[in-house]
């Protein structure tokens, strides 16, 4: 039997893995991973332990790529990271040629924390994504035999969030479905308040937040109140520049009474408001009544709902209308990838990976990342050679805006960068990190005042680092931008403020109008989001001169 047949079905095929010759490692990687809140064990199998017989026979999933040779990596290398490595384009098994590429979309799902949020996509996975039929009817039959058969959807999630937590690699397959015209990953953002952190990390790389808000009595207010996390997690997708949005009204089945269109009016009215405040404009989001259990207007119209006459929403270039959550999605527009600009890539982790050495893994945010690229990571200021891109198994001739990928780069340990740095061309506007930056800054949630000298942690892109206010430069109207006062002596709840802020540790942030993905940050503090800012200008640190590999110096003598 083939080696690499052994190593796609043991990481693709979701079999069991006893007596296969599988070295398993745990890789370094920051705690709870990087991707909103999904961990992920990086699996290395060594091609010399292939003298295994293969467990079982499953056929793999539905969705999968059978990994190709690269001059530089093992077939048997599988670095795929939760749910954040994108997606694999899809092969048509009949002909055994590519099937039309469908565009990749990033989908993160927020919502207070008992909102249904699992259940839901849970249901779009079950219906429309990657999991066979035997592993359905496994989990089926599981959450039959613990009482939990209501739960079957949310299940789904569960078994696959239990084993990822095991170490157990779980196909990227399980975490993404079809519509009919995106491929679209899920970015699991989980709804409970200590993961706020890792629900950033997520949501900084999504295309359009679904915002689930569950119906029935009670709970709905719960979500909404001051301390739910259905206002700050809409609030976070708006200012990290998630700019398209659908509402999900969950749980129709439990209002009082059941699919009261009396209650979906209410709900509409008062999210329509709040995402009004915050920034985004309801003519352009999409509200569907759904039951993720029942499956009311998920993938078909509700015979429950006969009130519901659709969602319609308006755009510049004319608008879309429907029924169902799945029609919703498949209305979102494309996402720009801003392709012409510099190289711009935040690292999310960085794994060790026998035999091929060290892995960043990361979003490509601006630009474009190909093998050969000499680049360039801040703030250690280290210059290396790009060996190999990849993403899902496959190797990738260049990665663009959106992909998230892995890449090899030669004579650089794990210990010099981190989660949080940046990779950029070194040739052209390579990043640096900054000695100070001026921001607006909209304090949302403050219980005091802040004032000169406050020093709270930033989450920008991925990094998650103390910034001092140094100086509040000055007061302005938050709607019109307009200066309202010098040199304010504090700020509180409601106020903006231009603000000199000052990294505590090195830190790459960039002017929001140069690169948007790394210029928008949120302020935390006391487990909360208390501000949210838009870097304006960047004053960066005089570059030492840093680490430049052997690799890269024989790259850049070829050129």
């Amino acid at each position: 039997m083939d080696g690499n047949n052994l190593v796609r079905r043991s990481c693709c095929g979701g079999l069991q893995e006893e007596g296969v010759g599988v070295s398993r490692r745990r890789v370094w990687g920051s705690p709870g991973g990087g991707c909103g809140g999904l961990q992920e064990e990086g699996v290395g199998v060594s091609r010399r332990g292939l003298g295994a017989r293969r467990v079982g026979s499953r056929p793999p999933p539905i969705h999968y790529k059978t990994p190709r040779s690269t001059p530089n990596l093992p077939l048997s290398v599988t670095w795929h990271r939760g749910s954040c490595i994108g997606l694999e384009t899809h092969r048509n098994t009949e002909t055994n040629t590519m099937g039309k590429e469908k565009i990749h979309i990033n989908i993160v799902v927020i919502g207070h924390v008992d909102s249904g949020k699992s259940t839901s996509t849970g249901h779009l996975i079950y219906k429309c994504g990657g999991i066979d039929k035997r592993t359905i009817e496994k989990f089926e039959k599981e959450a039959a035999e613990m009482g939990k058969g209501s739960f079957k959807y949310a299940w789904v999630l569960d078994k696959l969030k239990a084993e990822r937590e095991r170490g157990i690699t779980i196909d990227i397959a399980l975490w993404k479905f079809e519509t009919g015209k995106y491929y679209v990953t899920i970015i699991d953002a989980p709804g409970h308040r200590d993961f706020i952190k890792n629900m950033i990390t997520g949501t900084s790389q999504a295309d359009c937040a679904v915002l689930i808000v569950a119906a029935g009595v009670g709970e709905f207010e719960a979500g909404i109140s001051k301390n739910g996390q259905t206002r700050e997690h809409a609030l976070l997708a708006f200012t990290l520049g998630v700019k398209q949005l659908i509402v999900g009204i969950n749980k129709m089945d439990s209002t009082e009474p059941p699919y009261s269109q009396a209650r979906y009016d209410e709900i509409t009215k008062e999210v329509s408001a709040y995402i009004k405040k915050i920034g985004y404009n309801p003519a352009t989001v999409a509200f569907v009544p759904i039951s993720g259990w029942h499956g009311d207007n998920m993938l078909e119209k509700s015979e429950k709902m006969t009130w519901f006459k659709g969602w319609k929403i308006e755009r510049k270039d004319g608008g879309a209308s429907g029924t169902t959550l799945l029609e919703a999605l498949d209305a979102i527009q494309p996402p720009s990838r801003p392709t012409d600009k510099p190289l711009r890539l935040p690292l999310q982790d960085v794994y060790k990976i026998g035999g091929i050495g060290t892995v960043p893994v990361g979003r490509v945010e601006t630009g474009v990342l190909k093998p050969g690229t000499v680049v360039t990571f801040a703030p250690p200021n280290l210059t290396t050679e790009v060996k190999s891109v990849e993403m899902h198994h496959e190797s990738l001739p260049e990665a663009v805006p959106g992909d998230n990928v892995g890449f090899n780069v030669k004579n650089v340990s794990v210990k010099e960068i981190r989660r949080g740095n940046v990779a950029g061309d070194s040739k052209n506007d390579p990043p640096k990190a900054a000695e100070n930056f001026n921001a607006q800054v909209i304090v949302l949630n403050h219980p005091g005042q802040i004032s000169a000298g406050y020093a709270p942690v930033l989450d920008c892109h991925t990094a998650h680092i103390a910034c001092k206010f140094s100086e509040l430069v000055e007061k302005i109207d938050r709607r019109s931008g307009k200066k309202m006062e010098d040199n304010p002596k504090f700020v509180k709840t409601g106020d903006a403020a231009i603000v000199k802020m000052i990294p505590q540790k090195p830190m790459v942030v960039e002017s929001f109008s140069n690169y948007p993905p790394l210029g928008r940050f949120a302020v935390r503090d006391m487990r909360q989001t208390v501000a949210v800012g838009v870097v304006k200008s960047v004053t960066p640190k005089e570059a030492t001169s840093g680490k430049v590999t052997k690799a890269a110096e024989k790259a850049q003598k070829k050129k």
